[in-house]
């Protein structure tokens, strides 16, 4: 199906934007065996590029791997999705994968299930635990399969993040940068949604990850890219929206990516013909609709004191929140509160704490929130 625009998961084909430079860096580095670390604020599509490169690759000799560990709650979940996922990626008919679960996991007796349908994947259940399979067993089993296939491996794990939530989680990372960085004819891409546990697992020089590889910071996609994105979009549909009103929406969700797809794509269900002021204002309402119920989940449960902090957010107010001023004009608290409401705040994933200030990360929630706010 050729979708006009896509939000809420990675895109590919022509619903890519742009990304060139990045993707031909990222390219490079799979191509060559460079770690890398992609670290980016929420819905901007590291997951997007990383799928994009893997599809670039045609080089026989090099196999990308790629794996969500989103729902992995403990160190053996990761391991059972580490493993199955690398068994299934590095195959290529049911009969090889089974073939390497006997060579490469022999004290394992999996549960398999075959699905009637001709185009489902296999389905099998590992169950490594502490008592059947070390920890080391398991992180070895890409450079195993690589040497044997004369290939060099790319595993690229999305939400790595989640290992910073695991028990024990500094021994895990200990026991994956001790195992994965001997590793020659494997190399790793990790990358996650939360910018700020990202950040700590990877910028920290205390941590086990530090200077693993190479660091990507990705930035916005540029406005100009966006609007001949959006205006040819438009076109092929047999539409049309103007460069300016393409701008508009993308000024108004700072062109985060993902809001940029989801907004033109509410603006082009308003659209008949030609996108009108009347379809930009709808689509927008359309969109306030849509994650009305996210954001409300976001702030319950929030204190006075932390209520009171995005709204000087949404009123500019970036820095100086200790002042006497800022303090009594927002009703903070004391100045030793203050430490407590931003770390409360970025661990909900709500702002951003960079060197010029402190901001909201999500445009979309901010807008929302001013107009709550109006209308008390």
């Amino acid at each position: 199906m050729d979708r006009v625009f896509v939000y809420g998961t990675s895109v590919e084909g022509e619903n890519f934007t742009d990304r060139v430079k990045e993707t031909k860096r990222l390219k490079l580095d799979f191509e060559n065996g460079i770690n890398v670390i992609l670290i980016s604020p929420r819905r901007i599509g590291k997951s997007s590029i990383v799928k994009k490169v893997k599809q670039e690759i045609t080089n026989p000799a090099i196999k990308v791997v790629f794996m969500d560990i989103y729902d992995c709650r403990s160190e053996y979940d990761f391991y059972n999705r580490f493993a199955s996922t690398i068994l299934k990626e590095t195959a290529t008919k049911t009969e090889q994968i089974l073939d390497n679960i006997k060579r490469f996991l022999v004290r394992l007796t999996p549960k398999i299930a075959f699905s009637p349908e001709p185009m489902s994947e296999l389905s099998f259940s590992l169950g490594l635990t502490p008592q059947n399979y070390q920890p080391e067993e398991i992180l070895q089993l890409p450079e195993m399969i690589a040497k044997e296939q004369g290939v060099h491996l790319v595993v690229c794990i999305d939400e790595f993040q989640q290992i910073g939530e695991f028990g024990d989680s500094l021994a895990v990372q200990k026991r994956l940068r001790g195992i994965w960085q001997h590793q020659r004819n494997v190399s790793y891409c990790l990358f996650g949604s939360k910018k700020h546990l990202m950040t700590k697992l990877f910028q920290n020089r205390r941590m086990p990850f530090y200077q693993f590889g190479e660091t990507m910071f990705l930035d916005k996609i540029p406005t100009a890219d966006w609007i001949a994105y959006i205006c040819s979009r438009f076109e092929k549909q047999g539409k049309h929206i103007s460069e300016e009103m393409a701008q508009s929406i993308c000024e108004t969700v700072e062109n985060n990516s993902s809001y940029v797809q989801q907004f033109a794509w509410n603006v082009f269900a308003e659209t008949e013909h030609e996108a009108t002021a009347e379809a930009f204002a709808n689509g927008l309402e359309a969109l306030m609709a849509q994650c009305r119920g996210l954001f409300e989940q976001q702030i319950q449960g929030l204190t006075s004191y932390q209520l009171n902090f995005i709204r000087a957010l949404c009123d500019g107010v970036h820095s100086d929140f200790g002042s006497k001023a800022v303090l009594e004009n927002y009703n903070l608290g004391t100045k030793s509160n203050i430490s407590r409401i931003k770390t409360a705040l970025r661990d909900r994933e709500l702002i951003d704490i960079t060197r010029e200030g402190i901001y909201l990360e999500d445009p979309v929630f901010r807008m929302w929130f001013t107009r709550l706010e109006a209308g008390r």
